[in-house]
């Protein structure tokens, strides 16, 4: 079973490499510079750790 993962958008500087690692839940939102997540309900797992592992101010999380 996939775990929700979310993005803290306050802290998302849209560098946009959790979008190159895994398109399939996460995109840029329209208008903005940050990341948002398309599939909370998950996707594949090591494709979103590797995103969580990358991203540069570790805003994306999975949910509790």
């Amino acid at each position: 079973m996939s775990r929700a993962v979310y993005i803290d958008t306050e802290e998302c500087i849209g560098c946009g490499s959790c979008v190159e690692i895994c398109p399939e839940v996460f995109q840029m939102q329209e208008g903005e510079e940050k990341a948002e997540v398309i599939r909370p309900e998950g996707g594949p797992e090591d494709l979103i750790q590797e995103a969580m592992d990358t991203c540069p101010v570790s805003c994306i999380h999975w949910e509790d």
